[in-house]
């Protein structure tokens, strides 16, 4: 047992988190921990499981995130070191491909399996929570969700980042900006309007986030006006199925002005 909470720590000591509150953990230290001497090795480990991301109906690149480094070599002379920033279920899937007989693998894959199952949440259990619960699980999902569409936008072209989100504002709540959103729930300067949000108004930003995100991708968009026209779009569909589902539905989404229980970040 000590053993066990020995190497679990040291999975935890090599995890980062970045500005948004997304954990990572960089590859090369991954592969010090789990004993293997030779990146050559370590790599054919990755590519084994980006090709298991991809069988499971994942995009690699959102788990497998190259981080290339510059180290020196000596004399003050640099090069570029490969790299990646890997998420959790990326360090899992290392760990299922990597050499089982090393003893510390097999203890990467119950660590990074439980850790995995930990964030997740299954459709009885989310039905059982309280909305306040529910409300942070699905700002935790809006969160993670937000991050990864601002990467594949800048990869898109986007730089001016007000202009992208509100364009999805705009067309999910008929016209509104992030800034008119936030008068019409009177809330205060630099409250987050996300923060301020029903289960069912974050679930809607939510499959926006994700849709326009896969529509940059497989559009290959490469300019900032086709991104927040995409975004826009994208908007406009989410808002017309919310209208689908009943006028009732809609009008308590769109024109909600409840004030909640401002959403703070998790500890």
């Amino acid at each position: 047992m000590k053993e066990l909470d020995k190497n679990n720590k040291s999975f935890e000591d090599i995890k980062h988190v970045d500005e948004n509150g997304a954990e990572f953990w960089y590859a090369r230290d991954l592969m010090n921990v789990l004993s293997y001497k030779d990146w050559r090795y370590f790599d054919a480990v990755i590519e084994k499981a980006k090709i298991a991301c991809k069988n499971s109906g994942l995009t690699d690149i959102d788990h497998f995130v190259v981080g290339n480094k510059m180290v020196e070599i000596g004399s003050g002379a640099k090069r570029e070191q490969k790299d990646y920033r890997l998420t959790r279920y990326a360090c899992y899937l290392i760990a299922q491909n990597a050499n089982p007989r090393l003893k510390i693998v097999a203890l990467a894959q119950t660590y990074f399996a439980a850790q995995t199952r930990k964030q997740e949440i299954t459709e009885k259990e989310y039905t059982m929570l309280t909305e306040d619960e529910k409300r942070f699980y699905q700002r935790d999902l809006t969160r993670k969700g937000n991050y990864s569409l601002n990467q594949t936008a800048k990869k898109a072209g986007v730089k001016n980042f007000d202009k992208f989100h509100n364009s999805g504002y705009k067309g999910l709540y008929n016209g509104e900006t992030a800034d008119d959103i936030a008068k019409r729930k009177g809330l205060r300067y630099r409250e987050d309007i996300l923060d301020n949000m029903g289960s069912e108004e974050l679930a809607a930003n939510l499959f926006r986030i994700t849709q326009t995100e896969s529509r940059l991708k497989r559009d290959k968009v490469n300019t900032e006006e086709k991104a927040c026209d995409t975004h826009n779009k994208i908007g406009k569909i989410v808002r017309e199925a919310i209208k689908q589902a009943g006028r009732n539905h809609a009008r308590r989404f769109a024109y909600s002005t409840k004030k909640f229980k401002t959403i703070r970040k998790r500890k």
